[in-house]
C-alpha cells in the first residue's frame, strides 16, 4: 500500500506536465487563465513531490495487487488535479460538476456539464479535449515509459489497465518499448487528423482539439452544438476516419506502418467484425429515417453514417438530435457502443472479442447439447481461445450486466426516470457519453443533482477500467497478505 502512494506521489507531479499545452495556449490567446494553470500545476507537484517523499522508504518492486491499486487510484487522484484549474477559471462550477467533468475527460466519456463552450477561454477548451487526449491510450500506459527510470516495475501496471486479451501481447520485448510505440503511432494519428481537420474548414485550435477528442473516443467539443456549428461533410468525413482507426487495435495500427502493409488488419478478426457491424448499421437506420421523412436520402446517409459511427465508437460526437428519429435508431445505437470497440482501442464497452467469444460459446454449448462426448475448442481468428480466457470473459460479462443494474436501480431510488437513469448509466460505463431523455444528445448531464450525477461518475470509472480492476479492490482477498 505504501509503496502505491509512492509511486502515487512521483506520478502525480509527473501528470502536472500536462499543464503546459493549456498554458501555452494562454499565452498565445492571451485568455487571462495562465495563472490559473500554473498555480494548478504547481499545486500538483507540491502535493505530488509530499506524497512520494512521505513514502520513500517503502520504495520497492510493484507486485500485481500493487498495480490494480495504483491504477484506480491513479484515475481518481489525477481527475481531482485535472478539475483544480476547471474550478479557478469556470465562475460557480461545484467540485461534484468539476470533478465529473475532469473524470469524463480521462476516463474519454465526453459527458459534459458545462453550457456556454463557445464563450469559454480557448485554454480551458483546449485542456477539456487535452484530457481526452492524455486518457485515450491510458495515462497509466504513458507513466509505464517513465517507471522504469524511476526504479519500479511497469508491466504490473500495464496489464492492470490494458483491456482485455491484450494484456499479454507485446509489440516489442520491452513493455517501456511496447508503450512508447503504442504513443508514436498514436500522436501521428493526432497530427494527421488535425491537419485533416484544419484542411476541411476549421481553425487551428479547434482543429487540434477535436483530433484529441476523436482520437480518444471522447466527444468534448469546443462549442454547445458540438460538431453540428459547422455544418461540414467533410470535417465529418475526417472525423468518421479518425474514430475508425481509434476504434480499432492500435498494434495493428503499429504493425502496419512497421511492415508498410495491410496484412495485420486483413488477419484481424474483431476489426472485420467491426466494419461489418457498423456498415450494415448505417444502411439500416438510413432506411429507416429516411423512410420517416426527416431528410432526403442523401443527407440522410450523411447524418446516420456520422452519427452511429460516434455512438457505436463510444465517442459522442453530435450533429444532429438522433432522439427525434425513430426509437429504433437511437436505442440500436445504444446497443452498438457496448460490443463495436476493439481491445486495445481508445474505445469503451464490452468490446467486440469478448462480442464474438460469447457468441462462438453459445454456438458452442448447442453442439455439445447434440453431442455431448465432443470436444469443440472456440476459435477466433484462427487462434485457440484457452477455457481460462472464456471463463474471465464470462465473468466479465457478468459483472458488466450486474454493474449496470446495480447503478441503475440506485438512480431510480434517487427519482430518476428508467429511462434516463438506464441510458445514462449504460452511457457512461461504455465510456460513451449521451444517452436519452435528460442524457440525451441534446441535454447532456446538466441537470442532474449532485448525487446522481456521483453515480454517473462511478459509472466512468469502473467502465474505463474494465470493472474487475476497480471492484477487485473490495475483495478481502485483496487485502489478505
Amino acid at each position: 500500500m505504501f509503496a502505491v502512494l509512492h509511486v502515487l506521489g512521483l506520478m502525480l507531479a509527473f501528470f502536472a506536465i500536462t499543464f503546459v499545452l493549456p498554458m501555452v495556449c494562454s499565452l498565445v490567446t492571451g485568455d487571462g487563465m495562465l495563472g490559473d494553470f500554473a498555480a494548478a500545476a504547481g499545486l500538483n507537484v507540491l502535493v505530488g513531490l509530499a506524497l512520494a517523499l512521505a513514502f520513500r522508504r517503502y520504495r520497492r518492486e510493484l507486485a500485481a495487487r500493487d498495480g490494480f491499486l495504483l491504477v484506480t487510484l491513479a484515475w481518481v487522484m489525477m481527475s481531482a488535479a485535472a478539475s483544480l484549474p476547471l474550478m479557478m477559471s469556470i465562475p460557480g462550477l461545484s467540485f461534484t460538476d468539476a470533478y465529473f467533468e475532469a473524470m469524463s475527460g480521462l476516463t474519454t466519456t465526453g459527458s459534459t456539464v458545462l453550457t456556454g463552450l463557445d464563450a469559454l477561454p480557448p485554454s480551458v477548451n483546449l485542456w477539456r479535449c487535452a484530457l481526452h487526449w492524455f486518457g485515450g491510450l491510458g495515462i497509466i500506459v504513458l507513466a509505464v515509459a517513465v517507471l522504469p527510470l524511476l526504479g519500479v516495475g511497469g508491466m504490473q501496471v500495464y496489464k492492470a489497465e490494458s483491456p482485455g486479451p491484450v494484456k499479454d501481447e507485446k509489440l516489442t520485448p520491452r513493455i517501456t518499448q511496447t508503450a512508447k510505440a503504442l504513443w508514436l503511432v498514436y500522436t501521428g494519428i493526432t497530427a494527421a487528423g488535425a491537419i485533416g481537420l484544419h484542411a476541411a474548414g476549421m481553425s487551428w485550435l479547434d482543429s487540434i482539439c477535436h483530433s484529441f477528442s476523436a482520437i480518444g473516443l471522447g466527444g468534448f467539443s469546443t462549442h454547445d452544438t458540438g460538431i453540428g456549428f459547422y455544418n461540414s461533410a467533410a470535417i465529418e468525413f475526417v472525423l468518421i476516419v479518425i474514430m475508425l482507426l481509434a476504434c480499432m487495435n492500435f498494434s495493428r495500427h503499429f504493425m502496419a506502418v512497421q511492415k508498410l502493409s495491410l496484412a495485420p488488419y486483413l488477419r484481424d478478426t474483431e476489426a472485420k467484425a467491426i466494419l461489418i457491424v457498423l456498415g450494415t448499421s448505417i444502411v439500416g437506420i438510413t432506411l429507416l429515417v429516411w423512410a420517416s421523412g426527416h431528410y432526403q436520402l442523401v443527407t440522410t446517409f450523411r447524418h446516420v453514417a456520422f452519427s452511429v459511427v460516434s455512438v457505436a465508437s463510444t465517442t459522442g460526437f453530435v450533429t444532429q438530435d438522433y432522439e427525434l428519429w425513430p426509437i429504433f435508431a437511437p436505442v440500436w445505437m445504444l446497443f452498438l457502443s457496448c460490443i463495436v470497440c476493439s481491445t486495445g482501442s481508445t474505445g469503451g464497452g464490452i468490446k467486440m472479442f469478448r462480442t464474438l467469444l460469447l457468441e462462438r460459446h453459445a454456438v458452442r454449448e448447442m453442439k455439445v447439447l447434440l453431442h455431448p462426448r465432443a470436444l469443440v475448442p472456440i476459435r477466433i481468428g484462427g487462434y485457440v481461445i484457452p477455457e481460462r480466457v472464456v471463463y474471465a470473459v464470462l465473468a466479465f460479462i457478468f459483472l458488466y450486466f450486474a454493474t449496470i443494474a446495480v447503478l441503475t436501480f440506485t438512480l431510480l431510488l434517487s427519482g430518476l426516470d428508467l429511462v434516463s437513469a438506464f441510458s445514462g448509466v449504460v452511457a457512461s460505463i461504455n465510456n460513451l457519453g449521451p444517452g436519452l431523455e435528460m442524457a440525451g444528445p441534446s441535454t447532456q448531464y446538466q441537470k442532474f443533482t449532485d448525487f446522481q450525477t456521483w453515480v454517473f461518475t462511478a459509472a466512468m470509472l469502473l467502465g474505463r477500467l474494465e470493472i474487475f480492476s476497480v471492484l477487485v479492490l473490495f475483495t478481502p482477498a485483496f487485502w489478505r497478505k
